[in-house]
This record gives structure tokens, C-alpha cells and sequence, in this order.
């Protein structure tokens, strides 16, 4: 039948119409609600009932008036507000990018032709076509089909494929188990079976990513700490100072204390990170995945299309002698072994444009180059589907004269087995033993040469039952697919990364080993997947333990196998392509499709898609997650490291000095934890990735963020620096109480940034490497000395410093940079991460 579809004027119109075929959010997040969310904090609402306090006190009989206090305490918490929007903002819409990009496509035939859009541009009155592997785009009824089988578990649960016939219905988010259709669009969007059922569900919250749940958990375990700290605080407090005094400077110490910004950025540090890999040609799907990824101790990985660059170019021929396929010695078996790989064929094309499977793309290009009249003569009658278990497929064909021929192609070892008879010298004589050793033999020897082997036979019929027995064998075709350049490299980055790379494949070992060679994969061996069938779980896990790295002609059932006993011990990323992966994908610790010649329920069950198929591209992604792992680290340790000092800081001052006022203000701890808990630790979330990243082990399985090591760094230094604080205090008390608090306030300030150099030292990073945190830091010094030289001072009750004051919070500065260097090298020395 010949399907025309819409013109792509009346399909605009219909857009229009119908709207997007999107599954609609029930709750899509503004701007205005993400402003909003900033003030509903319990650390915000808590600023706002101080500013209230504040204002209020000023109100009771004898006390003066605190407008100032109070404007300044909700300019603060103002900023604070203003810079947590920018964050989640910048996050949400880096998620939405992230998420566009991942978007689905359909085929569709518009003004006659067959063109690939995205699938939300999908109208009612479309013609779709269907094949194994497509997530069906919309609700439609069948026009065409060939064995057409969909998996519907989507929506009813039922994992066993459904057989459909023409005048059947298939419904939006299913997917092409096996076969072919073409389809007609009934609805879209939600009008479809989905979206009727999605419209009575609230939408699902997104999954919070491992890092926002261990840093809420610490966030808890820090507010908990924090309030027997304060409370602690407060009663020394009433003892000392008046009930303003102590209950501002126990809400403004809960401030500096907490890191209530943790999880956003964490969420915006993923995000950026995320986008970064997508310009890599990694399309993130999960925020999760950045942080997983980096982890990753095992990559799996296919051959086809992913080591090797899938550009297919048939370069050798045999039928009973082997030949050269750019100069071909024509005979009647050449003749019928180009026109099976023509006719037993699904490539589309479309003008000069191919479409389809490259395996399949180069047998019809040589087909075409010799015999394309010949192949245009037939018409099809009937399809058996390729699919990975069975590894051939069949076509029935009609020729001019009403002749029904069947041509079949697979696996040569596969496809011999249905044959009892040989094409040969142009008559049809028995097939001996001895022919299917020659022919198994050259099949060896093309694969040992790193070419990927098929098989082709033929006969009539003149029914179509049992079309793929009693088959007449006519020879083989060998094709060139050589590794991407950079896979070698990245294998070598891989082994002193301590990353274990793990090739399966669908095609022959002798290939597959070859192949392994050319790239630099080590393996004791290879395991075909009849070999794997026979194992039990624990020879399976023994094998893989004694290094077998290449596991050839196994399907995707055998694949889902090695990843479970994989998984028991390591974190593993697995790569797909094909429908029958998405199961192994969807269960790794990074599922992984492939963006060109991945299927879209690969797609939709992967974490992660590459966009140029390049196995390289998953060594680059490790490299970026390793970076975002290690920079969350660092502003964790730079963030807890001076919440520490300030809390010891107040605590210690309250308990054990005699002041009429605390040691610090609590205006001046708000703009403290501003200034430094702001920009600077922000910055710290785009470091560069350290030289050696690569030329370390994956950090162990469950492995926290705050490991032993980072807690005896956050409570070695932050005693250290507790320490320091206090020497200024005093050095620069003579100098009257105005001037060492000032002094205090602005060498905490500095004491801070010098953290950020010490962390800088232990990464083996130059200042220079991070233009961003140099903007920061300048810019928080910059704000410091415009409160310090300005009429701003008063409102901070600060004075200007003089150069006694700078030398003291100079010395401050060398002394506490070398000692953190110290502690950090006997930690590093002595304590395991």
C-alpha cells in the first residue's frame, strides 16, 4: 500500500490543534515558586523571626530602637534568598535542557517521504513506522504489519509480548518487541491511553540523587548538634548579656552553623556537571548519573558501534573461493550471494540517504553496485524479524514470474545448520561434512582478520511454512567495521584508572578477540554465550574472576546474566542498544545506550545515551563525574571546616571569656557565612579535574562523601583554625575591644580563604586554574573592605583596621596556611580514606 501521510502544512495546523504529544507535568516549577521556596526554609524563617524579634524589642519600655539591626538582618537574608533562586534556577533549567535533549523520535511519512521527528511534533492523522526497538510515539491503528509483536507492560503490567494484526490498536509508550508495522496516529498527548491514566495521578516526585539524600541526612545529623550547641550557648548567654543579645547571637550562630545550602549546591554542581558531559556527547538523563558514573569500577561494553566505528564496508566475498569484493569475479553463486544480501534486507532510503541497520546498510551498497536490477524484480511476501536469539532472518520473496524464493542471512554458524544443500559451480548439490568444515573454516579466518562474517542461503518454496529449514547454503560476505582511533587510549586510561573493561558481543570470538587485540583489551580468554549457558552462577563468577574479558555470541539474556554476578561487588556500567537490552541496561548501576544506532527503548531505559555510540565517550564521562565527585568533596570539606571554627568560636567565647557583649555580632556572623558560604564555595563546584583522576582506583562501594579521612581533616583543621581565630583576638586586643573584634571579623573572613588554599595544595591545583573562584574570592575581600573603609562600618560596629591590625591577620594567614598544610599531610599519611 502506498502511504503518503500529511503534507507538512496540514501537520503545523494539527500541532496547533492538538498541542505537543507530551505527556503533560501537573506541576511545573516557576520562577515565582522557586523564589518563594527560598524564604520557606526553617534557617530562613528563623533569620526573618530574629529580624521580627529585633524589631519588636525595640518597642519594650527602656530598650532603643533596632530598625538597623533589623533592615540589616533582612538585607541578608534578602541576598541569601536572591543567591539560592540563582542556584536552583540555573539547576532546574539545566535539568529541562538535559531533558529536551533526551527527548524521543519518531518515523513518520510527510509529503510522501519518510522523515525522523521528534516525537512531541507527532500529530493524529500521521503515518508511523514501526520497528523492533521503537517506543511507539502516539495511539494508532495498524495499516501494515510484519509479525508484529509490542510489549505493553507499560500499561498493563503483562511483561509476555502481544501479537498484533492489521486493524489493531497500539498505544503511546509501548514498545516494538519484534516485527514491523506501519501505523496510522489515532491520539496524541493526553488523549492517549497514558495520558488518560497520567491526568488521574498526581505526578511522581523526581528521585532525589544519592548525594541530596546523604547531604540532607548530614544536614539533620548537623542541625541536631547545632541546637544542643546553641542551647548551650543561649544559657551562658542569659547568664552574661541581655535576652536580645543572647537570643540574636544563638539564631545567628544556628545560621553560620548549619549549611543549609548543601543540597542545592550539590544539585546545581550535578546539573552543570551535567550539562558539560552532554557537550561531551554524553546525554545525561538522571542527575544521579554524574555522580555514579565516576564510580563506576567495571564498564561492559558492546562491540559493534562502540569500540568499532559500525561503518560498515563489505571487502571480502567467498562462495567456494575467497575474493576480493572491489574486484569481483562474476559467477552464478557471486550473482545469488549479493542478491540475498539485497533482497534479505531493511534498509530505507531516502534520496541518497540510507536508513537502517550498517551491516545491513553495506550488503545492499554492493548489491546495488552489481546486481540492482536484479534485486528491484522482487517483491516481499512475507518476513521472519531478525532478533538476537536466533541471529539470522528470512525474507519470502516473489519474483517476475510468480516464483516464491525464500533468502535467509545470520551467523554463518547459526545459518549452516538449516542448511542440507550447497550452491556450487551453479548447480544445488547435497551438503557433506566436509563443505561445512571448509566453509566454518574461512569463516574462522575472516573473523581472526578482525572482519565481522555473515552467511547466506536460499530456496524455494511453494508455501510459507517452515521457510527456514532445508536451506540451500551459498556463501559468505565479510565486512571491515575498524575500532573508533581513540579506543585504545581510552582502555589504557581505563587500566590505570582501575577500571575493569568487560567486551560483549553478539558476534563470532575469533572477531571479537581480534578486535580486543587492536584496542588493547586484555583477556585470559573468551567465553561464548553456549559456554555461559552451561555455567552455573558460581563457575560464572569464578571465570570472571580469573580475568575473561571477552564474551562472544551471547544475547541479551546472557548479558543481563554476567551483570547481576558483577553487580554483587562492583558498581557497573553496561551499554545497549537493542529492545532485549533495555533490561540490563535499566538494572545497572549506569545503563548506557547508544544514540545512533540505539533503539528508543534503550534509550528510555538508559541513564545515559551517547550521542557519537564512541566508547572513548564513556571514559571522558568517568572523568567528569570524578571531577564533580572530587569538587563536591572539597566544598563539603571547605564548608564544615569553617562552620566548625565559627561555632567553637562563639561557643568557647560565651562559655569562657568575660566580654559585655559576645565576640562576635550577630549582623557580623550573618555576613560572614554570606560572604563566604556564597560565591567562594560555589566556585569550588567548577575545579577543574586534578591531573592524576585517571590514575586512581574507583572509590569503593559505598563510600560516603564525608569519609574518616574528610572528618579528621574537618575537626584537625577546624580546631586549628579555632585556635588561630583566637590568638588574633587577643594579639589584637590591646588595641581596644572595637579593633580586635574587627580585626576577629575580618580574619575569620580571610582564615576561610586560606582553607580554600590548603584544599587547592592537597588537589595538586594552581590558583590560576579556577577563574571563577578567583572572581569569587575577590569580589567577598572586595565587599569586606568596602564595609570596613566606608560609612557602612557603622552599621556592622567595626572599625577601620590600621597596619598593626593588617600585620596581625597577615601573620594569622601564614601560619595558619602552613599549619593546614601539616595536618593535612599527616592525615593523608596516617589515616585511610
Amino acid at each position: 500500500m502506498n502511504h503518503k501521510g500529511l503534507t507538512t502544512k496540514e501537520a503545523q495546523l494539527l500541532l496547533k490543534k492538538y498541542g505537543p504529544n507530551e505527556i503533560k507535568r501537573t506541576k511545573k516549577v516557576s520562577p515565582v515558586k522557586i523564589f518563594v521556596s527560598q524564604f520557606t526554609s526553617p534557617i530562613i524563617l528563623l533569620l526573618i523571626a530574629a529580624a521580627v524579634i529585633s524589631f519588636s524589642l525595640g518597642f519594650l519600655p527602656g530598650q532603643e530602637p533596632r530598625t538597623i539591626d533589623t533592615v540589616l538582618i533582612l538585607v541578608i537574608v534578602f541576598a541569601s534568598g536572591i543567591a539560592g533562586f540563582i542556584q536552583d534556577y540555573k539547576a532546574e533549567k539545566a535539568v529541562a535542557a538535559l531533558q529536551k535533549m533526551a527527548q524521543p523520535k519518531a518515523r513518520v511519512i510527510r509529503d510522501g517521504k519518510q522523515m525522523e521527528i521528534p516525537s512531541s511534533e507527532v500529530v493524529p492523522g500521521d503515518i508511523v513506522i514501526l520497528a523492533a526497538g521503537d517506543v511507539i510515539p502516539a495511539d494508532a491503528v495498524i495499516l501494515e504489519t510484519i509479525k508484529l509483536e509490542v510489549n505493553e507492560s507499560s500499561l498493563t503490567g503483562e511483561s509476555k509480548a502481544v501479537s498484533k494484526k492489521v486493524g489493531d490498536e497500539v498505544f503511546k509508550n509501548t514498545y516494538v518487541y519484534v516485527g514491523e508495522a506501519i501505523a496510522k496516529v489515532e491520539k496524541t498527548g493526553m488523549q492517549t491511553r497514558i495520558g488518560q491514566i497520567a491526568s488521574k495521578l498526581q505526578e511522581i516526585e523526581e528521585e532525589k540523587t544519592p548525594f541530596q539524600d546523604e547531604m540532607a541526612k548530614l544536614s539533620k545529623k548537623l542541625v541536631y548538634l547545632t541546637i544542643g550547641i546553641i542551647l548551650v550557648t543561649l544559657v551562658f548567654s542569659v547568664i552574661k548579656y541581655d535576652l536580645y543579645q543572647s537570643l540574636l547571637t544563638s539564631i545567628s550562630l544556628a545560621v553560620a552553623a548549619i549549611p543549609e545550602g548543601l543540597p542545592a549546591v550539590v544539585t546545581l554542581s550535578l546539573a552543570l556537571g551535567a550539562s558539560i558531559m552532554a557537550k561531551e556527547n554524553s546525554l545525561v538523563r538522571k542527575l544521579s548519573t554524574v555522580e555514579s558514573i565516576g564510580a563506576v569500577d567495571v564498564i561492559c561494553t558492546d562491540k559493534t558501534g562502540t569500540i568499532t566505528k559500525n561503518e560498515m564496508t563489505v571487502v571480502k566475498l567467498y562462495t567456494n573461493i575467497e575474493m576480493d569484493a572491489r574486484r569481483v569475479e562474476f559467477s552464478e553463486e557471486v550473482k545469488q550471494l549479493l542478491l540475498c544480501g539485497g533482497v534479505c534486507n531493511d534498509v530505507e532510503k531516502a534520496g541518497d540517504k540510507y536508513i537502517g541497520d550498517p551491516t545491513e546498510i553495506a550488503l545492499l551498497k554492493i548489491a546495488e553496485k552489481y546486481v540492482d536490477d536484479e534485486v528491484k524484480e522482487y517483491s516481499r511476501v512475507d518476513e521472519i524479524p531478525f532478533s538476537s536469539e536466533r541471529k539470522m532472518m528470512s525474507v519470502v520473496v516473489k519474483d517476475k514470474r510468480g516464483k516464491l524464493i525464500v533468502y535467509s542471512k545470520g551467523a554463518p554458524e547459526v545459518l549452516i545448520k538449516k542448511c542440507d544443500r550447497i550452491f556450487i559451480d551453479g548447480k544445488i548439490k547435497k551438503m557433506t561434512t566436509k563443505d561445512k568444515r571448509k566453509i566454518l573454516q574461512q569463516n574462522k579466518k575472516f573473523a581472526s582478520e578482525g572482519l565481522r562474517v555473515l552467511g547466506f542461503a536460499f530456496k524455494g518454496t511453494k508455501s510459507l511454512k517452515n521457510v527456514e529449514s532445508k536451506l540451500v547454503w551459498i556463501g559468505l560476505q565479510a565486512m571491515i567495521d575498524p575500532p573508533h582511533p581513540e579506543v585504545k587510549d581510552a582502555i589504557a586510561q581505563c587500566k590505570s584508572a582501575g577500571i575493569r573493561v568487560i567486551m560483549i558481543t553478539g558476534d563470532s570470538p575469533i572477531t571479537a578477540q581480534a578486535i580486543a587485540r587492536q584496542v588493547g583489551l586484555e583477556s585470559n580468554g573468551v567465553i561464548t554465550g553456549d559456554e555461559l549457558k552451561e555455567m552455573n552462577d558460581k563457575e560464572l563468577e569464578r571465570t570472571l574472576r580469573d580475568n575473561y574479558n571477552i564474551f562472544a555470541r551471547v544475547d541479551p539474556f546472557h548479558k543481563l546474566r554476567i551483570l547481576e554476578i558483577l553487580r554483587k561487588k562492583n558498581r557497573v556500567a553496561m551499554t545497549g542498544d537493542g529492545a532485549n537490552d533495555a533490561l540490563a541496561i535499566k538494572r545497572a548501576d549506569v545503563g548506557i545506550a547508544m544514540g545512533i544506532n540505539g533503539t528508543e527503548v534503550a534509550k528510555q531505559a538508559s541513564d545515559m545515551i551517547l550521542l557519537d555510540d564512541n566508547f572513548a565517550t564513556i571514559v571522558t564521562a568517568v572523568k567528569e563525574g570524578r571531577r564533580i565527585f572530587d569538587n563536591i568533596r572539597s566544598f563539603v570539606n571547605y564548608l564544615l571546616t569553617s562552620n566548625t571554627a565559627e561555632v567553637m568560636l562563639v561557643l568557647l567565647a560565651t562559655v569562657f571569656l568575660s566580654l559585655k557583649e559576645p565576640i562576635l555580632l550577630p549582623v557580623q556572623l550573618l555576613w560572614i557565612n554570606l560572604l563566604t558560604d556564597g560565591l567562594p564555595a560555589l566556585a569550588l563546584g567548577v575545579e577543574p579535574a586534578r591531573k592524576d583522576v585517571m590514575k586512581e582506583p574507583p572509590r569503593k562501594k559505598g563510600e560516603p562523601i564525608l569519609n574518616k579521612r574528610l572528618m579528621w581533616l574537618i575537626g584537625a583543621i577546624g580546631a586549628k583554625k579555632t585556635g588561630m581565630i583566637f590568638l588574633t583576638f587577643f594579639l589584637a586586643l590591646p588595641f581596644g575591644i572595637d579593633a580586635a573584634r574587627t580585626t576577629l571579623f575580618t580574619g575569620i573572613i580571610l582564615y576561610e580563604f586560606v582553607r580554600i588554599g590548603a584544599i587547592k595544595y592537597m588537589n595538586k591545583q594552581s590558583w590560576l586554574s579556577n577563574k571563577w573562584l578567583l572572581g569569587a574570592l575577590f569580589t567577598s575581600i572586595g565587599l569586606q573592605m568596602a564595609i570596613l573603609y566606608t560609612p557602612l562600618n557603622k552599621y556592622f560596629h567595626i572599625v577601620p583596621l590600621g597596619v598593626t591590625e593588617w600585620g596581625i591577620i597577615t601573620f594569622g594567614v601564614v601560619v595558619g596556611y602552613i599549619s593546614a598544610i601539616i595536618i593535612t599531610k599527616l592525615i593523608i599519611k596516617y589515616v585511610k580514606g
